[in-house]
């Protein structure tokens, strides 16, 4: 069998082994509708292929995923370069998410930490702060939701070890959510 034929054929296992997750999914869901319905804020963060999912989710949601609607609020806190280089050189890495939900994050609001892994330090720290603050915390991650997972209030750990396969399953589930939560916006 070719790569690209095997590639295919692990996301559509992965895929297929998603829908034992519905449940948790319409959690995650409730989660932010609930936050957004109350004024709140979704706040989003991740390493790499992760930040760049906290980025894309963050998007839909403050522009719009399928249908016109009003703007919801929504930050990635993995965009603004002279905050997190500032906070990296006179912090430290693991401290780049924490600092910001501690003068951005508000109870009531959400954070959704991104960690295939779910055991990246500054994800993990970020989201012990979200906790104390008040804030509703949801882990996306991989297979065994790592220590992200054991934190938060609801998890999707998709069931994969594989990194693509893990990312490829956190979009869409982001893409859901951001599907289900416009609903009730015009």
């Amino acid at each position: 069998m070719d790569i690209i034929t095997q590639r295919f054929d692990d996301h559509l296992d992965t895929h297929t082994k998603m829908r034992n997750y519905i449940e948790e999914i319409r959690v995650v869901a409730d989660i932010c509708k609930n936050a957004l319905d109350k004024g709140h804020k979704i706040l989003f963060c991740g390493n790499g292929g992760s930040a760049a999912d906290a980025q894309h989710l963050a998007a839909e949601l403050v522009g719009r995923f399928v249908k016109e609607r009003e703007s919801l609020p929504a930050i990635a806190l993995t965009t603004d370069t002279s905050i997190l280089t500032a906070v990296a050189n006179d912090y430290s890495y693991d401290d780049v998410f924490s600092r910001q939900v501690a003068g951005l994050g508000q109870a009531g609001d959400v954070l959704i930490g991104i960690s295939t892994s779910g055991n990246s330090k500054n994800v993990v720290k970020a989201t012990e702060l979200a906790k104390q603050k008040g804030l509703k915390t949801i882990a996306f991650t991989g297979e065994g939701g790592g220590k992200l997972g054991a934190l938060c209030d609801a998890v999707i750990a998709v069931p994969s070890k594989t990194t693509a396969r893990i990312q490829e399953m956190h979009i869409m589930v982001g893409h859901i959510i951001c599907e289900i939560v416009e609903e009730d916006y015009d």
